[in-house]
């Protein structure tokens, strides 16, 4: 009777050892939303910022952490995991980098232009906001498929439109990540059914261009 005793305690104890180190160990946490859930409506509505936030990206994250235990990015940043990873690995990881920067750079006060130095840096890149905005929303309608369309800089600060396909993110091409549109249906399904041009051009009412310069 000790015996089978003893061995509960130890079969208890190192169960409960188990479950508070997969607890303790989260490294990555759900970005907080800079808004209320329905803050950005009309534009994004809440029941897309619920599902997108609440579950597709926890989803994200959840997995993130689980798969990076025991591994060399254990104790790795984000960004290092995005640019050195591979699989499902980077498809998590990339998921939760761009979903913390497309969730952060949205106000309900947003929108108008970009000042200062992004002001004039777009303008030697496309001619006028006007322009880049098209050449933007356009990138945004041509990719195929689910993924990302991307506001990035070089390291002299030279500006460039991407589109990367599903998890991608500029970061790997050894660029800088500035703004991001989500053109994955779940991102404006809800919303736009299947309008995602429409999507797009309403995205600008909420950009906070303090937030996206601060990037830059």
């Amino acid at each position: 009777m000790i015996t089978l005793l003893v061995s509960l305690l130890l079969l208890i104890t190192n169960s409960q050892a188990k479950a508070d180190t997969n607890e303790n160990f989260m490294k990555f946490e759900l970005v907080k939303l800079p808004y209320a859930v329905d803050g950005l409506e009309p534009v994004i509505g809440k029941s897309t910022i619920e599902f997108h936030h609440g579950k597709h990206l926890q989803t994200y994250v959840n997995n993130l952490n689980n798969l990076i235990q025991g591994t060399k990015f254990e104790n790795a940043d984000l960004e290092t995991i995005v640019r050195e990873s591979d699989g499902v690995l980077f498809n998590n990881a990339g998921q939760v980098l761009n979903h913390n920067l497309y969730f952060t750079q949205f106000s309900p006060k947003g929108g108008g232009q970009p000042s200062g130095k992004l002001a004039e840096a777009i303008n030697a890149a496309w001619g006028s906001f006007e322009n880049f905005q098209k050449e933007f929303e356009a990138a945004g309608v041509s990719l195929f498929g689910s993924g990302w369309v991307w506001l990035a800089a070089d390291k002299d600060g030279k500006l460039s439109i991407t589109k990367e396909a599903n998890a991608g993110n500029p970061v790997t091409k050894g660029l800088k990540p500035l703004l991001g549109f989500d053109v994955w249906e779940h991102a404006y399904y809800l919303d736009y059914q299947n309008r995602r041009a429409d999507h797009l051009k309403e995205l600008w009412k909420i950009v906070d261009w303090k937030a996206v310069e601060a990037r830059f």
